[in-house]
């Protein structure tokens, strides 16, 4: 069974960019319910014992598990962001120096994150990622798909899906991947 991650800071920390209402919401009923949905669906298979990963990978582009697949995506998206926003040191000296050669400097990184963050359309996440290269790499993903299953090292993420802050923002998306960017991601 897949348990409900506990969120390594109080619902209120990241106030006033994340309120604690839009985590009470955001944590405590979407993420929880995905939770939730994946233990439904995997009591009494094959999957109950395994990973949260091994049932992303073992759900992958098999349309009779899309449901699976896709609650058990939103789980570790989840697991990912929450540690990502509860990190305030995520982008330490060694980091910053990839991203600087990568990127040119850490604000133009910052722009181009915002940037494809812009360009999901509907639901979805703005991840920086390791490819299978290693080299560091913006992706975005729509619904439950995450970049495990492309075979990329998962460094840090961001919800671009309305409920993560739509309370905060309503329909202001630049604004809400800015102020996490600059004020909890400090980049």
């Amino acid at each position: 069974m897949i348990e409900f991650m506990n969120l390594d800071f109080k619902e209120n920390a990241l106030e006033p960019i994340i309120s604690k209402r839009t985590i009470e919401f955001h944590y405590g009923k979407h993420h929880k319910a995905y939770v939730d949905k994946t233990n439904e669906l995997i009591k009494g298979t094959e999957f109950q014992d395994m990973s949260l990963e091994d049932i992303i990978e073992a759900s992958f582009g098999k349309p009779e598990l899309m449901v699976l697949y896709n609650n058990a995506g939103q789980v570790y998206n989840h697991n990912i962001y929450w540690k990502s926003v509860g990190d305030k040191n995520i982008i330490n000296e060694e980091l910053s120096k990839e991203i600087i050669e990568k990127f040119g400097s850490i604000k133009e990184f910052g722009n181009k994150f915002i940037e494809e963050g812009m360009k999901v359309f509907g639901s979805g996440w703005v991840w920086l990622v390791r490819n299978k290269k290693k080299e560091l790499e913006i992706l975005t993903t729509k619904n439950g798909d995450t970049p495990i299953v492309l075979g990329m090292e998962v460094i840090f993420n961001i919800d671009v899906w309305e409920h993560a802050y739509y309370l905060d923002y309503q329909n202001l998306r630049k604004k809400y991947l800015e102020e996490v960017i600059a004020k909890i991601l400090n980049i």
